[in-house]
């Protein structure tokens, strides 16, 4: 961070405001609702401007601006069109170990005011590290439109109940999953203008949840997408703030990671061909030790649980040792190379179905290699990178012709992500010449000769 996110109390504090425009009024406005006693120094000040000052009885100078006007300040914001007056303000603040803000020059100054959205007592704050306020307030105008006024409400309601909830309900992990649950009815019942009623209803959320013992644990399977954090569906996100525990896998990124709870415990679980870290049913028996312990279980895998990722059978143990589950689709990761790569995997004229399947192990043999050869059709191949001159192989022995398009997606919606086209007489080589190496998705089928021409299109 280049920049540490700091609430300030300044109540009956003095914050010094240099400047006498537009841009010192928008400031002292927000700085007199936050309580600070203001202290308002330049040498001619707008008429409505000085009228609210006088009328907030804020100290109002009239003159330059001298060092001698931060003296006994806690914050100083300088916010004139001068540089050389701005430059002076941040010297004069720092010789006395003030803070400065210089508005619209963040690196002129050692703090920053970000944009804000207000649901008192709930404050979100955004900041851009001063790069593109622009990008901070679309920002804010995304989090007004989806945080509704109630917030506040809520969050008021909580702090008067917090001593008792946590007087009845000791165990952290119970408590956390008390407030969420009844965040989440309240909202919904629309009591946040009503303190007593959020108030009865606290009462009696708090009276089932003493009598209701242990809390009941489960497990999420979640789909993580291929990727880029951007294409986890908006309950995959809402479920990782949520979870105690997190097993997840080796195609999960380090992106989408970030978006998990920060104090969530994390197990990694990843397995790679020949380099099994941990097995299949290691994974059964700690998604169910788990959630017996009563915890919140989140099965993060890359792209979608039921699409090549086991999440059947892990569906089943836990159904066979009693523990409920959910199952949160993602994008899998056909879906996602065949879109960063412009590729519609059916297309008409070209292909009228496609076909998702695996190249791994002893089963690959069993494949309908003769139908996956066929004509006006399209065949995605998970993890078939490293046996990629098989499937060449086994794809012409069966009819599929030397020039069949094919494309190879490598790290899908990733940062280095890579798009290597070819056909099938030439894409073996084409991948060994670019090296090409997992995860990657190979794509065959008419399809991908018509890459460019739609994209262009």
């Amino acid at each position: 961070m280049d920049y540490l996110p700091l609430f300030l109390d300044v109540r009956d504090r003095t914050v010094a405001v240099v400047g006498g425009g537009e841009v010192a009024q928008r400031k002292a406005v927000l700085l007199h609702g936050a309580g600070a006693r203001l202290r308002v120094i330049a040498p001619r000040f707008e008429a409505g401007f000085e009228r609210w000052l006088l009328q907030q009885r804020a100290e109002v100078r009239h003159e330059p601006f001298t060092a001698a006007a931060l003296d006994g300040a806690a914050l100083a914001i300088a916010a004139t069109d001068d540089a050389g007056v701005n430059g002076a303000v941040f010297a004069a603040g720092r010789a006395r170990n003030i803070f400065v803000n210089v508005v619209d020059d963040g690196s002129a100054g050692d703090c920053l005011m970000p944009a804000i959205v207000d649901r008192s007592p709930l404050i979100v704050a955004i900041g851009t590290g001063g790069g593109s306020p622009t990008v901070a307030r679309r920002v804010r105008a995304q989090l007004e439109a989806l945080l509704p006024q109630s917030l506040g409400a809520l969050v008021t309601a909580a702090a008067r109940w917090r001593a008792r909830v946590k007087e009845v309900l000791p165990d952290m992990a119970q408590r956390r999953r008390f407030w969420e649950r009844w965040f989440d009815q309240a909202a919904a019942a629309g009591l946040a203008s009503d303190a007593a009623a959020l108030d009865g209803q606290l009462q009696r959320a708090l009276a089932a949840a003493d009598g209701a013992g242990a809390p009941r644990g489960e497990v999420w399977l979640i789909g993580a997408g291929p990727g880029d954090p951007d294409l986890l569906t908006l309950r995959a996100q809402q479920l990782l703030q949520q979870c105690d525990v997190l097993l997840y896998d080796r195609l999960v990124s380090p992106e989408v990671l970030d978006r998990v709870r920060r104090d969530a415990e994390r197990i990694y679980v990843g397995k790679e061909s020949g380099r099994h870290r941990i097995t299949q049913q290691r994974i059964h028996e700690l998604l169910v030790e788990y959630a017996a312990r009563g915890l919140r279980v989140a099965r993060l895998k890359g792209g979608d649980p039921f699409v090549f990722g086991r999440g059947g059978e892990e569906m089943a143990a836990l159904a066979a040792a009693g523990i409920p589950v959910t199952v949160v689709p993602g994008v899998t990761a056909a879906l996602g190379a065949a879109a960063v790569a412009g590729i519609p995997l059916t297309h008409r004229a070209v292909a009228q179905s496609v076909t998702f399947v695996t190249a791994m192990g002893e089963a690959a043999e069993q494949l309908d290699w003769r139908a996956l050869a066929a004509p006006l059709q399209t065949t995605v191949f998970y993890m078939g990178v490293a046996q990629l001159s098989r499937i060449v192989a086994r794809l012409r022995e069966h009819g599929a012709p030397a020039d069949r398009a094919v494309a190879i997606v490598e790290r899908a919606t990733l940062p280095g992500q890579r798009i290597v086209t070819g056909t099938l007489d030439d894409i073996a080589a084409c991948a060994q010449s670019a090296g090409v190496s997992a995860p990657a998705l190979l794509i065959v089928g008419e399809v991908a000769a018509h890459r460019q021409e739609l994209r262009q299109g």
